[in-house]
């Protein structure tokens, strides 16, 4: 058999999966930033244009309903061109978007802001397909989830610090009812933008290709990715719970400064503004902790325990006023963690030639952020502010049913292990223990001893 072209994660070497993996782990600094900016825009916006809860929200369904429209083409266009044009389009697009906030501002058009959010949330579509699925199959298995969520973690830390600059210089003096210094952030992001988008014109990144992932997994016997893709239902059903949760993220992070202001302890909206910053820092610590226990513990179980948190606290904001709401929206946002990469690397496991479409489709499912946030908004406008999270709830529900059937069917299949398994190394093993060498060998070379046959297990270890 001819050799794949291309090359997977577990074949780079040390230094050169280093570098790979720093570089692309950069890329998520970038949409944390234009995401956490995102959440404060909105309710800057209300304030400045004067447009109810509702009527803010369209930031959110521009942003994230270009996720959903955008992220299939991103995954089908990488297919054809690989992982480093794609990046180098994402970039592109992000940083057309962020520079058209300058006129956006200067003129102060909310339909501006609405269309440059809009062109944004097409490249970091592009870039989430690109790098989601690169840092997941950066690698075995095994450990994917892991390596997602502490990529990921410099999102979170990206997520915070926006609401922190916006504390400090939108919401303060003058510029708590002016759009001055909105113009000059995104002219500061746009050359974040470009400047990324150089660096990886000039470097190196190796191209992992569905080819050679599929080779991969079919050597230790694993045919999930096998058939065609509207039966990978393991990802179907994902881009379902991906829909569900972010729809449920976005919408409790679109309407937190809201909340906090509206639980009547005297939270203004800086200091709002502010406290939403410390539940990012809270999202991003529950991130690296989850990189930690991922090592350890199944990433579909510890994602099902996740997602019954999630369903239980953002109950209980709902319902609880004062600083009782307040505390479970803390806990909510440090359960919420690891849920996105989870789903991702669960639903995009083991698809082989399907990777990146299905990478698309996972990230097509980013597009629930563009749905929950208008309903929410209704509910909050007719209502008290936390009784609207029962919107979010509903998506946490979804999330955690899925995790529970990963659950079953791998213990179906696998039997159930409350521990982190290596899935090729298992397989390898079987194989070899399965691996009869008198079946296929002349008469006289029944008689070998079973050291003999032990060799020839182990041969069978390291040609596979």
């Amino acid at each position: 058999m001819a050799p794949p072209t291309g090359t997977t994660g577990t074949q780079l070497g040390r230094r050169q999966w280093a570098f790979a993996f720093a570089l692309v782990t950069s890329l998520f600094f970038t949409w944390g930033f234009a995401y956490g900016l995102l959440d404060v825009l909105n309710a800057h916006f209300q304030t400045v244009f004067g447009i109810t809860k509702l009527q803010s929200t369209l930031l959110q369904l521009a942003y994230f309903g270009a996720y959903f429209v955008w992220a299939p083409f991103a995954g089908t266009f990488m297919r054809r061109v690989g992982y480093k044009k794609g990046i180098h389009i994402g970039l592109g697009l992000y940083s057309i978007g962020a520079i058209f906030f300058w006129p956006s501002a200067k003129y102060e058009t909310y339909g501006g802001f609405v269309g440059s959010t809009f062109v944004i949330g097409c490249g970091l579509s592009t870039l989430e397909v690109a790098a989601n699925s690169y840092i997941s199959v950066l690698g075995t298995p095994q450990y994917a989830a892991a390596r997602l969520n502490f990529s990921q973690g410099f999102q979170g830390i990206a997520s915070f610090a926006g609401p922190l600059i916006a504390s400090r210089w939108f919401f303060t003096g003058a510029n708590a009812t002016s759009l001055g210094t909105v113009q000059w952030v995104y002219l500061a992001v746009a050359g974040l933008g470009i400047v990324l988008n150089i660096l990886f014109f000039f470097c190196d990144l190796p191209e992992i290709t569905e080819d050679a992932l599929a080779e991969e997994i079919d050597e230790v016997g694993i045919t999930d990715g096998q058939g065609p893709f509207w039966q990978q239902y393991r990802c179907i059903f994902g881009f379902v719970a991906q829909t569900a949760y972010v729809g449920a993220q976005v919408t409790v992070a679109s309407f937190a400064v809201n909340f906090l202001v509206d639980q009547g302890v005297g939270i203004n909206q800086s200091k709002a503004s502010q406290l939403f910053s410390l539940c990012q820092v809270t999202f991003t610590v529950g991130r690296f902790v989850g990189v930690l226990i991922l090592n350890f513990i199944d990433p579909a179980l510890l994602l099902a325990f996740y997602g019954f948190c999630c369903s239980l606290f953002c109950l209980l904001v709902s319902q609880l006023p004062g600083y009782g709401g307040v505390a479970c929206l803390f806990c909510l946002f440090f359960f919420e963690s690891i849920c996105y990469p989870c789903i991702f690397t669960l639903a995009t496991k083991n698809l082989g030639v399907h990777t990146k479409r299905g990478s698309g489709l996972i990230v097509m499912g980013v597009g629930g952020g563009a749905w929950y946030p208008p309903a929410q908004g209704a509910l909050a406008d007719k209502t008290y502010t936390r009784h609207s999270y029962l919107v979010p709830t509903s998506g946490y529900i979804a999330m955690t049913l899925y995790a529970a059937g990963l659950v079953v069917d791998q213990s179906r299949k696998n039997g159930f292990s409350f521990l982190n398994r290596d899935e090729l190394t298992a397989n390898l093993k079987r194989a070899a223990d399965n691996f009869s060498p008198t079946a296929s060998l002349p008469g006289d070379a029944k008689g070998r001893s079973s050291s003999e046959k032990k060799v020839s297990s182990d041969e069978l270890v390291r040609v596979v």
